[in-house]
């Protein structure tokens, strides 16, 4: 049995108590934050945890952010908290900006993935902060999706994939941003960028000065994934997606030319995108990055149900919230990509 609640309109505290107490109970709450939704559990219980990786259909090594609702909260689970963080605390926070740093021995090997390192975000929306809060927990969260598959940015989407297997989704309506938190690790010097994401990386550099970005982030494998996004498959819907970049003009040109052809072999093709190209399906972005990023996970998920073969997206230029949309965009085709000059 799975409780929803909703709290589009506003937050009532009432039925907020009654997630919280799941939450100290060991059980597992969908949430949403400013990014995207979060499965959430007690980031301290180890048999909670482990439930979220069950859930989820999620490799065991891939290691969890944990939320919290105040920064003194960091120093209960962070070893050291260089000048830094507190730098980028201060700016960002509450935000879509995860903090790496080295933990401590309260937080399970299971939230971390077994690493040394702790991941942590401050969400800015209200219902977050506020079961935190009532739960008196920080709170373990990844994306509230089947591993591997688009995240989640409605209540809808997450009663897709776990109504009746999780005890409880609540209902905040859309989430703002659409992609997830960008993830810095001050473990190392300089700082390293090992995912993109709500927090444009321009934005941080102006706070901290120089930051190396991690090869993972345009594909590179790795063995160690010390931020959720780097080592696994992630954000792809069932069909097939090739990703054309370059010159806007000579994108469109080649995505209505892979159209055609691909419907000449019976294949039913999806687009995403600024225009339908004479697709079987299509779902609009938006023009600026913003309006790209908030919907991006959500047309993913529509060509899931239009049950199209393939998918052909128009990429975007990677600079501000770009870098995140470009990531994700790549790591849902498998980065199966057409450049043309």
């Amino acid at each position: 049995m799975t409780i929803v609640i909703n709290m589009r309109e506003k937050l009532d505290e009432r039925k907020l108590r009654v997630a919280a107490r799941l939450i100290r109970e060991g059980k597992l709450v969908a949430f949403p934050t400013e990014t995207v939704y979060g499965l959430g559990a007690d980031a301290l219980n180890e048999k909670a945890v482990k439930r979220i990786f069950e859930a989820k259909g999620r490799p065991a090594d891939n290691p969890l952010i944990v939320h919290i609702a105040d920064f003194s909260q960091v120093y209960e689970l962070a070893r050291e908290v260089p000048e830094e963080a507190k730098m980028l605390a201060k700016k960002f926070w509450p935000g879509p900006l995860t903090i790496v740093l080295p933990r401590r021995e309260i937080v399970p090997d299971v939230t971390t993935g077994g690493l040394d390192t702790v991941a942590i975000r401050m969400p800015k929306n209200e219902i977050a902060l506020k079961l935190i809060k009532l739960s008196g927990r920080p709170i373990a969260a990844p994306s509230a999706n089947i591993s591997g598959k688009p995240s989640p940015t409605t209540a809808e989407h997450v009663v897709d994939d776990f109504y009746g297997k999780i005890e409880c989704i609540i209902d905040g309506g859309e989430t703002k941003i659409g992609v997830e938190s960008t993830v810095i690790d001050l473990t190392e010097w300089p700082p390293v960028l090992l995912r993109p994401g709500g927090l444009p990386l321009e934005e941080i550099e102006k706070v901290i000065g120089e930051v190396r970005i991690h090869p993972a982030v345009f594909g590179k494998k790795v063995d160690v994934a010390k931020s959720p996004g780097m080592k696994y498959k992630h954000y792809a819907p069932d069909a097939e997606v090739i990703v054309v970049e370059g010159p806007k003009e000579k994108v469109r040109r080649k995505i209505a030319e892979l159209v055609e052809e691909l419907k000449k072999k019976g294949k039913r093709v999806g687009v995403i995108g600024s225009e339908s190209y004479n697709a079987d399906e299509f779902f609009y972005l938006g023009e600026t990055v913003e309006e790209v990023a908030r919907n991006l996970f959500k047309a993913l998920r529509y060509m899931d149900k239009a049950k199209v073969d393939i998918v052909l997206a128009e990429g975007v230029e990677e600079k501000g919230l770009g870098l995140a949309v470009m990531n994700r965009l790549r790591k849902a085709a498998g980065y199966k990509i057409i450049k043309v000059d």
